[in-house]
């Protein structure tokens, strides 16, 4: 998609999207006629996102990113996912070659003893198959919501995402997590078990845990680091041309 195209659609969502429904909003994205696909993580957000485009924006591909690091009720939501819609999600997992060459550099679990490491993980895993399943793309769709922390508290309907040079779109960017978990109810949504368990936010096993009384809903992600900016790079500019050369 050229930049000039997508500044006009990012003109038109910002004025449209808040005073849409979910389905409405993807509905409308389904007449921009371009090559559109939702990541998924399936976490509570991407759910009620799957929920809504299996009716309004069929023509999305849904794809997820296996770090062969997930909990296993994560797995085990892909297949429940997948059965429950009748859709196929596309699993892209990390280059096996550099998932051997981080083990041999920093050991199998290094993330915990350096951000750079941490952040190297987070492109082996993460990071690079993204840039392999938005491929092609002009839109992609995230889940991403204001509420779900500080870092992400200025959230848009709609961006540029210079470094894959696509249109990001967040429909869910202004609603909170209790209309997410009112739509969840409302729908029979499948869920991961963890959110009762105190997992608002879910990411790979051993970077992921409960959060306590009063902590934003991404403070169970890499806690150990001290930086309350922490991501995993899917949403921060420049992660992908951070990544070594193959």
């Amino acid at each position: 998609m050229r930049r000039d195209e997508a500044n006009v659609l990012i003109g038109d969502i910002s004025c449209l999207f808040g005073t849409l429904l979910l389905e409405d909003r993807l509905a409308w994205l389904q007449s921009a006629g371009h090559s559109i696909v939702f990541t998924t993580s399936l976490g509570i957000e991407d759910q009620v996102v799957t929920d809504a485009l299996v009716s309004a924006l069929p023509s999305a591909r849904i794809v997820t990113l296996d770090t062969l690091r997930l909990f296993d009720e994560t797995v085990d939501l892909i297949e429940e996912t997948e059965a429950r819609y009748g859709i196929s999600i596309e699993r892209f997992l990390p280059e096996p070659s550099a998932v051997d060459q981080f083990v041999a550099t920093y050991g199998m679990n290094g993330f915990y003893e350096s951000v750079e490491a941490r952040h190297a993980c987070c492109g082996i895993r993460k990071v690079e198959p993204l840039g392999r399943a938005l491929a092609g793309a002009d839109i992609w769709i995230t889940g991403l919501r204001r509420g779900q922390s500080a870092a992400r508290g200025s959230v848009p309907f709609a961006e540029w995402d210079a470094d894959r040079e696509l249109l990001k779109i967040n429909p869910l960017a202004d609603m909170t997590l209790e209309d997410i978990r009112i739509r969840v109810a409302e729908r029979s949504i499948p869920v991961n078990p963890l959110h009762l368990r105190g997992y608002p936010s879910i990411g790979c096993a051993p970077c992921t845990r409960a959060i306590k009384p009063g902590e934003d809903e991404r403070a169970g992600r890499w806690w150990w680091e001290r930086d309350e900016q922490r991501e995993c790079g899917l949403h921060v500019a420049g992660a992908a041309s951070a990544l070594p050369a193959a």
